[in-house]
């Protein structure tokens, strides 16, 4: 449940940066000058959609060379429970696959509700009963059914536009700053540096809202869950989670995502805390 916005997001940086390149080092030695307020808005709306929905569409193949996925063939019981689930959310059977990871975890990807994986911990699977793993699993379908991978791609895409362009804006706004008669400024190196610095910082800031509608999602999936399974079952299986993060004090992966701290998450948390929705949960 905690993997799949990481993989996406770091996927997307990474296409950024390179984009990035491409547009400050590689165009210009080939003479291309993209110039003016209007130009570079252009340029950096497609370029940055451009980053997010090449994540989306590799993000089902990034996932499996990543992270070692084993895809289970039809008929595997743990294949069947995910493609009655999916059949009750409306949506196509997504492949399901095992990576080996103590960790207790469970996350969906893929470029469409009719292309989809749904991945499991053997962590998870060892450690959780099946009504467990069965809600687990109803939570990752309703990811799938609700479309929230296309729409985080949509989200991460005008923020990548955003941050490119400000960026661009900021570094052009210093360098004239900078200059003088005599010329002076950041220079084309200079330049560089400084928005590759930009964006970076800017990207963090634009992960706050990101990471907003990441946790609002989450409550959505949980209800979804419960609806395919029931919301005592989905509840159990999250209080199941903070038995297991808690005996583990949280380390490693599980503490970079806060997924089971005491207190409010942090505005870049991409889950709000466990307490929290199994008490909206308990409350249905």
């Amino acid at each position: 449940m905690f993997k799949r916005i990481g993989l996406f997001l770091l996927t997307n940086l990474l296409v950024v940066v390179t984009v990035g390149v491409i547009m400050n080092i590689v165009l210009p030695m080939l003479g291309i000058q993209v110039r003016g307020t209007t130009g570079i808005a252009i340029f950096c709306g497609i370029f940055g959609m451009s980053g997010a929905m090449i994540s989306l569409f590799i993000s089902r193949w990034v996932a499996k060379r990543t992270m070692g996925i084993h895809i289970l063939p039809e008929g595997e019981p743990l294949q069947r429970m995910v493609a009655t689930l999916a059949r009750e959310a409306g949506i196509a059977v997504p492949e399901v696959g095992i990576y080996e990871s103590p960790e207790p975890n469970a996350f969906a990807t893929g470029p469409s509700k009719n292309s989809s994986l749904v991945a499991f911990s053997t962590g998870l699977l060892d450690q959780m009963n099946e009504r467990e793993v069965e809600a687990v699993a109803a939570h990752e379908v309703s990811h799938v059914a609700n479309g929230d991978m296309v729409t985080m791609a949509l989200l991460t895409g005008v923020a990548n536009a955003f941050v490119m362009f400000f960026a661009r804006m900021v570094a052009m706004a210093i360098d004239t700053f900078l200059s003088d008669d005599e010329g002076g400024g950041l220079g084309f190196f200079g330049y560089i540096i400084v928005v590759f610095v930009l964006e970076n910082v800017f990207m963090m800031l634009a992960y706050i809202p990101i990471s907003w509608f990441s946790r609002q999602r989450e409550y959505r999936a949980d209800a979804g869950a419960a609806r395919l399974t029931s919301p005592r079952s989905m509840a159990q299986a999250l209080d199941a989670l903070r038995n297991v993060t808690a005996a583990d004090r949280v380390s490693g992966a599980m503490a970079l995502q806060r997924i089971s701290s005491p207190k409010r998450v942090s505005l870049w948390a991409t889950h709000p805390t466990l307490e929290d929705r199994i008490e909206r949960l308990n409350a249905m």
